[in-house]
C-alpha cells in the first residue's frame, strides 16, 4: 500500500513510528514473521533513511561495509537479492569502513520496497495513548489505532551548552564542506569527548579545516575497539577503521602540534576553555521525546526491547545492554547489531502480543 492508501482512525496490528535503520530493520523483520503487511503501519515524515540518511551521510562510518551488506541481505521482505543497481557500497572493501552515503543509497531502495507492501503515514508521530489494550497514535489532524507499537524514534547529541563559546553542531562537525563553514584558520575550537565522533571532528577541523588550534577535554581516554577471534573487545565504545588510524598516528604515536588534549576537569576547563572560539560537544546522544499517557519517562528492558505492554523499543534510542567476555557493559548500537537484536527479541514481542 503506498501512502495515499491509508484510513485515518484505522486499526493495525502492529504499527512502527521511525524509518532510520532501526525502523527499516524492525517492518523487514515483522514481514519476513508472517505478519500481514496490510496490518503495519509504518509513521515517518520523510521516509529518508531518518538521521543516517538526512544528516550523517558524509560521515566516515565505524561499520564494516561486510556487515552492511549483510544487513541488506537478511530480511527477504527487502527484496535486497532482486536489486539491479549498482550502488558504490559493493565496489568497497568488504573489510573495511566507508562514507555513510554508501550505504544510504542502497537503504533508500529498501524503503521503497517496504512502503509497497506496508501503509505509510508520511507524518509526525505526536502522541501514543493506551485504551483498553489498544495503543492510540496521534498523528497531525487524525489518529490510528494498534495494537503494539516499535518506537524507532532516533536519538539527538547531547549539548553541553557552555557560556562563552559559539557552538557547532555535531551534525555539520561530521561533514567536512559543513564544518568549514563554521570555522576559520583564525579559530581555536574546542572539542569535548573521545570517542568515534570526537576523533572524527578533530581530524576534520586540523586537515580540512586548518583551524590555529583544537583544544580536546575528555573524561576517559582514547579507547580501540581490538578483535579478540570470535569476538571484538571494545565494540560499542572503541574507535574503528579511518579514524583508529588517524588517532593511533596523531594522537597517541605523537600528538598533532595544532592539538592538545586536557582532563575534563573543573580547573582545566577554567584555563583552557577562554581560549577557544567555537566548540564541538560529542559527549553522547538523548532519545528523542514522544509523550506516552501514563508513562512519566520511556524506559525500556535492555534485554528485550519491552516499554510496557504492546509498546517496544530498538535502534540507538532504546539500545540493548550486553556484557562483553571481559566483563564490560556496552549498549550495542549499529545497524547490523539492531538486526541482531531484532532476530532475538521480535519472536518474544510477537509472542506477548499473541497472549
Amino acid at each position: 500500500m503506498s501512502t495515499k492508501e491509508h484510513t485515518p482512525g484505522a486499526d493495525f496490528d502492529w504499527t512502527v513510528v521511525g524509518a532510520g535503520p532501526a525502523g527499516i530493520a524492525t517492518v523487514g523483520k515483522l514481514i519476513d514473521a508472517g505478519v500481514d503487511p496490510k496490518r503495519v503501519a509504518w509513521i515517518d515524515p520523510q521516509f529518508k533513511v531518518g538521521d543516517f540518511g538526512t544528516k550523517w551521510r558524509n560521515v566516515s562510518g565505524n561499520t564494516n561495509v561486510g556487515l552492511f551488506v549483510e544487513f541488506l541481505n537478511c530480511c527477504k521482505a527487502f527484496h535486497y537479492r532482486e536489486c539491479d543497481r549498482g550502488f558504490s557500497l559493493h565496489q568497497q572493501d568488504p573489510t573495511r569502513t566507508c562514507e555513510l552515503h554508501r550505504m544510504a543509497e542502497p537503504l533508500e531502495w529498501v524503503t521503497a520496497q517496504l512502503r509497497r507492501q506496508v501503509v505509510c503515514f508520511e507524518t509526525p508521530a505526536n502522541s501514543l495513548k493506551a485504551h483498553d489494550q489498544v495503543w492510540h497514535v496521534a498523528l497531525a489532524g487524525s489518529s490510528i489505532r494498534s495494537h503494539n507499537v516499535v518506537l524507532a524514534i532516533g536519538a539527538d547529541p547531547v549539548s553541553l551548552r557552555l557560556p562563552g563559546v559559539e557552538e557547532i553542531p555535531l551534525a555539520d562537525a561530521m561533514d567536512a564542506q559543513r564544518l568549514a563553514g563554521h570555522c576559520s584558520a583564525k579559530d581555536t575550537v574546542a572539542v569535548f569527548g573521545s570517542s568515534h565522533s570526537a576523533i572524527l571532528a578533530i581530524r576534520l577541523l586540523i586537515e580540512h579545516c586548518g583551524v590555529k588550534q583544537v583544544v580536546n577535554f575528555f573524561q576517559a581516554p582514547l579507547r580501540f575497539a581490538v578483535p579478540m577471534g570470535d569476538w571484538i573487545q571494545n565494540d560499542d565504545t572503541g574507535l574503528k577503521g579511518a579514524t583508529a588510524e588517524w588517532a593511533r598516528t596523531h594522537i597517541e604515536a605523537a600528538c598533532h602540534p595544532r592539538l592538545e588534549r586536557h582532563e575534563s576537569t573543573e580547573a582545566n576547563m577554567k584555563l583552557y576553555l577562554p581560549r577557544c572560539t567555537k566548540a564541538i560537544y560529542a559527549v553522547g546522544f538523548a532519545r528523542r521525546h514522544i509523550p506516552v499517557a501514563g508513562l512519566h519517562e520511556l524506559r525500556h528492558n535492555p534485554s528485550n526491547g519491552v516499554i510496557a505492554p504492546g509498546l517496544f523499543g530498538v535502534g540507538i534510542a532504546f539500545p540493548e545492554a550486553k556484557v562483553n567476555r571481559d566483563g564490560t557493559l556496552e549498549h550495542r548500537v549499529g545497524l547490523w547489531k539492531f538486526m541482531q537484536y531484532l532476530s532475538e527479541v521480535l519472536p518474544h514481542w510477537l509472542r506477548t502480543s499473541d497472549s
